[in-house]
């Protein structure tokens, strides 16, 4: 008898499986821990005004890339981990959908792998993905020299780059992508959603909205936040694995950037 093919379901993080920008989250810990000033927060907090409201044009997300790759340049990486590490319930806890958390534990009842597709950080995504039992997680990875970011970057986890990086790891995993889901919120991860052969836009706006009937995508709610405490899960060993390696590309390309155009 043969086995049905592997399936795999993508789920990216801002504002599909969190309610905001995971790097605007870790904008005050990263302050209180000497990392960033308070000019940085003010910068954040508009960013991550312009993140939710969807509006930040192509300048605009080219400009806050730019600048908080400049702002990473040389931060010490096991200070990041720390500080991540120490903050993540926190912070991410009181934003994680309720309705995302049951979706996941729903694709993994169905024997389907969970992979968390972010322009966040590694060193932030990974910790997130690992307690909420995803089996792998696609982020930005900032470049590392002598212990600190360079401020370049490895490989960016935003727009046309989501979706390559979704292959390479069906490949790896033997994943069948027409068998697979996505799960996302943003315009941008329209390569995300067309490369799998079921998709679903969260919360969408009128522009993705149209975009989804078009193209015959399912269009799901998320309103309910849950304390990721009331669902914790023994981490995922991949990732919890990985976890303390990866450093931040948290402040770097956190907001999604800015994801929407």
């Amino acid at each position: 008898m043969s086995q049905p093919p592997r399936a795999a379901a993508f789920f990216d993080l801002d504002k599909t499986i969190i309610a905001t920008s995971s790097a605007a989250a870790f904008s005050r810990p990263f302050f209180a821990g000497g990392l960033i000033s308070r000019g940085d927060v003010l910068r954040s907090a508009y960013a991550h005004f312009l993140f939710m409201l969807g509006s930040a044009d192509a300048d605009q997300t080219e400009r806050m890339r730019a600048h908080l790759s400049a702002m990473v340049t040389g931060w010490d990486v096991a200070t990041v981990s720390q500080i991540v590490a120490e903050t993540l319930h926190e912070h991410i806890d009181p934003v994680v959908y309720s309705e995302a958390v049951e979706l996941i534990d729903h694709h993994h009842r169905l024997g389907h792998d969970v992979v968390v597709v972010s322009a966040s950080g590694a060193e932030l995504v990974e910790p997130i993905a690992a307690v909420l039992g995803a089996d792998h997680a696609i982020a930005t990875r900032m470049t590392v020299a002598d212990g600190a970011y360079t401020g370049a970057i490895d490989f960016y986890a935003y727009g046309e780059n989501k979706a390559a990086g979704i292959r390479e790891i069906a490949a790896e995993q033997g994943y069948d992508l027409e068998a697979s889901y996505a799960y996302s919120d943003s315009v941008t991860d329209t390569p995300m959603l067309e490369a799998v052969g079921n998709s679903f836009v969260v919360n969408p706006d009128r522009a993705l909205r149209r975009l989804a009937v078009e193209r015959g995508w399912g269009v799901l709610t998320f309103s309910r936040p849950v304390h990721l405490r009331s669902r914790l899960v023994p981490p995922t060993p991949v990732l919890a694995a990985g976890a303390g390696l990866a450093v931040l590309g948290a402040a770097v390309l956190g907001w999604r950037l800015l994801r929407r155009r």
